[in-house]
């Protein structure tokens, strides 16, 4: 099972990765080591999550979440929670 995630950096602005453990990226990305994307905008906050049955779909719907506008991507965001 993977992950399609989205954070929220405290510059207001949004992440979109992947992963097959959730817990221990989020803690990587807290700790700064999971990109230097989000390394500089520490504190991150989960704000999306969806799980996905295998690395290729994963990949592709990451792809088109970050093709998505900022507004399409809060909408997104707002109507998960």
């Amino acid at each position: 099972m993977w992950i399609v995630y989205m954070l929220r950096c405290r510059d207001g602005s949004l992440y979109t990765g992947i992963t097959n453990d959730l817990a221990k990226r989020l803690v990587r990305h807290s700790a700064g080591s999971a990109s230097a994307y989000t390394r500089a905008r520490r504190p991150v906050r989960l704000v999306y999550e969806e799980r996905q049955p295998d690395r290729s779909t994963a990949l592709r719907r990451e792809a088109a979440l970050r093709r998505l506008s900022r507004a399409a991507k809060l909408a997104l965001v707002s109507g998960a929670r």
